[in-house]
């Protein structure tokens, strides 16, 4: 539901999204040249306690999963109403995931092994494969909260918020139970419940129902303004919206009480920005702009890492990098003729992917993932190989690429066997005939 402006505000919102990820992550990584030659990354947030403030400003993940949900509910919907089945949608969902994913693994990880093979340093090779799987962890709570989508949506379409609060509430009781014992297989719920609050927010988004409720979403936002800033003031939580690795706690692995109210806060926030945001992007100038962005955001999300791996191969391991003190104030000052760096090798490798995004949209369509799957067998094939994909990229977001110097054999097969059976086309006897939409 909504005008021309509301679709677009959608659009610029995962956009935006995107890209401040991608500021983000390179603001925060800083690079050193030992006297031997080696290249090391030590974490900035941990080094420089203040940064872990600039999270606050890069963590806009919220944003996606909202606008996500807004699209999904809009797919699912017409796809209902077209006489599909919840199966095909969700291959449908996942193969637009999944394959430029699998474009981007088979390269990393060829790259990987014949560097191996040449000798290359493992340990080198270890920190290679770490950043260039440092942005998976969205890759599978994406795919599960999307295919989770027909049970929610449904929740939703009886329940109205109530079901969003229920996900809500059911986050807080995780987390809760994981505080008091740290580390606990059951905190690991919260990586859906988390997110999918923002989700299903997107839900009542897109149905309607916030969009003329703006003293709640005025009081949402407060609320979850307030949370956040006592929970760091008062409680366990840092102030780091992503993974500090000398922090006890995190407000990410697993999303924490705190990460809920950021949440929140944000999604509220987005919301309330909405008609002023929907009225300015209806000028076609302004969304010339902005259109380019979610063409391409998939594509910058998987390959942004490689440009600092460029970059320090060009300019560190040459020695040609000028070299501060990591968060001194000349340090900063650099950072500006560091990002412009980054993004002219970026822009030159968004244009050698031409060919490969050309090729996927060739796969993408003779894999027809608008195909219904009505066949238990393919169903079954298709649910086991989104399983195998998912933790893949679990491990892979939590170890790398290639932990011991080298892609470990299971983890690549796994990949490859799951999205392989996800991408095999079901039977042609019945093609539902949703339209493409946004989403």
């Amino acid at each position: 539901m909504g005008g021309v402006g509301r679709v677009r505000y959608v659009d610029f919102l995962r956009g935006v999204a995107i890209v401040m990820v991608v500021l983000g992550h390179w603001v925060i990584t800083a690079l050193v040249r030992a006297p031997d030659g080696t290249i090391t990354a030590p974490e900035l947030l941990a080094t420089v306690g203040w940064t872990q403030w600039l999270t606050l400003l890069f963590q806009i993940m919220p944003v996606f999963f909202l606008a996500g949900g807004y699209a999904a509910a809009g797919s699912w919907r017409r796809h209902r109403e077209a006489g599909g089945g919840a199966a095909g949608w969700i291959r449908g969902r996942a193969v637009r995931l999944l394959l430029p994913a699998a474009a981007y693994v088979a390269i990393a990880v060829a790259c990987l092994a014949v560097s191996r093979a040449a000798g290359v340093d493992p340990g080198l090779l270890g920190m290679v494969g770490w950043a260039l799987a440092m942005q998976f962890w969205f890759l599978p709570v994406y795919l599960i909260v999307s295919a989770l989508t027909p049970w929610l949506y449904a929740a939703h379409r009886r329940w109205g918020l109530a079901a969003a609060a229920a996900s809500a509430v059911l986050a807080v009781a995780v987390d809760l139970v994981d505080l008091a014992d740290r580390g606990s297989w059951i905190g690991a719920a919260n990586h859906v419940l988390v997110w999918a609050v923002a989700y299903q927010l997107g839900f009542a988004w897109e149905d309607g129902r916030l969009a003329a409720r703006r003293p709640l979403l005025w009081a949402v936002a407060g609320a979850g303004a307030a949370a956040f800033a006592a929970l760091v003031a008062y409680g366990p939580f840092p102030v780091s919206l992503i993974l500090v690795s000398t922090e006890e706690v995190s407000n990410t692995n697993p999303p924490s009480l705190a990460m809920l109210a950021w949440v929140l806060a944000q999604c509220a926030l987005c919301l309330l920005a909405a008609p002023a945001m929907e009225r300015a992007l209806r000028a076609e100038w302004l969304w010339r702009l902005v259109r380019p962005l979610g063409r391409v955001s998939m594509t910058l999300y998987l390959w942004h890492m490689v440009p600092v791996l460029a970059a320090a191969a060009a300019f560190y391991l040459t020695d040609l990098a000028p070299e501060p003190v990591v968060g001194s104030g000349a340090w900063w000052a650099w950072r500006p003729v560091w990002i412009a760096v980054l993004a002219l090798f970026l822009v030159g490798l968004l244009t050698a992917l031409v060919p490969v995004e050309r090729l996927l949209l060739r796969v993408g369509g003779a894999v027809r993932p608008q195909a219904e799957v009505r066949q238990p067998y393919a169903v079954l094939a298709g649910l086991a190989g989104l399983a195998c994909a998912v933790w893949a990229l679990t491990v892979w977001a939590g170890e790398g690429l290639a932990r011991t110097g080298a892609p470990a054999g299971w983890t690549v097969a796994g990949f490859a066997a799951g999205t392989a059976l996800v991408l095999l086309p079901p039977a042609r006897a019945a093609v539902a005939p949703e339209a493409a939409g946004t989403g």
